[in-house]
C-alpha cells in the first residue's frame, strides 16, 4: 500500500466558469488558470501521482504547453489514472477536502464523486469529498481563492 497527498490552490476572478471535481457551479467568479483550474481535481491528480512516485501535475501536463490551454481537467485525471495503471497501480480509495468560503459545496458533492469515480473506474464509495471554510480567516476567507487538498490510497 502506498500513500500520497496533494494540494491545489487558485485565486477566483471575473470572466471566468466556476468547475470544481468536474462540475460547473453557478457562482459570479471562477477560478484563474491555464487550464480549468479545477482545484479538486488537481489535488486528487497530485496525490495519485505522488502515492505513486510519478511526480506532480505540473511534471506531466504543464501550464507552459498551449495543449493544455482551457482543458478539461477531467482528462487530466483520467490520464492520470491510465498512468498509474500502466505503472501498476491500482487505486484503493481517494479522501478530498474542498476549502471555500462560498459558494455552497454540499449541492454539487454527489456530482464530484460520480465524476471522479466514473472517470478514474471506481465504486463511489471509494471517492469521498467533504468542503469545509475558514470561517472568514485568511484569503479564502475573503473570497480571494478556493483551494483543495487530497489523499490517496494505491496498491
Amino acid at each position: 500500500m502506498r500513500i500520497g497527498q496533494g494540494y491545489d490552490v487558485h485565486a477566483l476572478v471575473a470572466g471566468r466558469k466556476l468547475v470544481i471535481g468536474g462540475v460547473q457551479i453557478p457562482y459570479a467568479r471562477g477560478l484563474a488558470g491555464h487550464s480549468d483550474a479545477d482545484v479538486l481535481l488537481h489535488a486528487i491528480c497530485d496525490a495519485l501521482l505522488g502515492a505513486a512516485a510519478l511526480g506532480d501535475i505540473g511534471i506531466h501536463f504543464p501550464d507552459s504547453d498551449p495543449n493544455y490551454a482551457e482543458i478539461d481537467s477531467r482528462s487530466l485525471l483520467r490520464e492520470v489514472g491510465k498512468k498509474l495503471g500502466a505503472n501498476g497501480n491500482r487505486i484503493v480509495n481517494i479522501d478530498a477536502t474542498i476549502v471555500a468560503q462560498e459558494p455552497r459545496m454540499a449541492p454539487h458533492v454527489a456530482r464530484m464523486i460520480g465524476n471522479i469515480a466514473a472517470d478514474l473506474g471506481l465504486q463511489p464509495a471509494a471517492v469521498s469529498i467533504k468542503a469545509t471554510t475558514t470561517e472568514k480567516l485568511g484569503y479564502i476567507g475573503r473570497g480571494e481563492g478556493i483551494a483543495a487538498q487530497a489523499v490517496a490510497l494505491i496498491e
